[in-house]
């Protein structure tokens, strides 16, 4: 049986990749970075540089791309049906659809991929964070990584 706990939880959880797209949109890397564990790790397949392990790394392939944008909100990452399970008091699961979309000036067709993450969450001083995400490439190039 779901609980109003549980159900706190779930929200708290989507409300975080918003949250992470949110900040990574809008080119706010410090926000970006306080939403993920101290031992976080980003799978983004060999398109995207691999696996970024650790803040240093993380935070540098991060601002990598946002250089590469012209200003905040060129680029937009559209989430949608996010399904969040709880796996044990401090941690969870989730999956949802991307779809990325570029905006920048003169660019006539703004859509640039779509993906699904799977994240694994951790409850850290009673704060949910973003242990480790990982994305699967749909379109126009299809990655699938291997299941973990």
């Amino acid at each position: 049986m779901t609980t109003i706990e549980d159900l706190l939880n779930i929200h708290e959880i989507k409300n975080l990749r918003i949250l992470y797209s949110t900040y990574f949109d809008g080119k706010e890397i410090d926000k970006l970075m306080g939403l993920l564990t101290p031992d976080a790790v980003c799978e983004f397949g060999p398109e995207y540089g691999g696996n970024w392990v650790g803040p240093e790394t993380i935070r540098k392939n991060f601002q990598g791309y946002l250089d590469q944008e012209e200003d905040p909100w060129s680029v937009m990452h559209v989430i949608t049906n996010h399904m969040v399970e709880l796996t044990g008091p401090d941690t969870a699961k989730g999956r949802c659809y991307l779809t990325d979309l570029n905006l920048e000036p003169g660019n006539e067709n703004p859509l640039y991929l779509f993906g699904i993450y799977d994240d694994l969450y951790k409850k850290v001083d009673g704060q949910w964070l973003i242990h480790r995400t990982r994305i699967d490439f749909l379109w126009p190039t299809r990655y699938i990584m291997e299941a973990r």
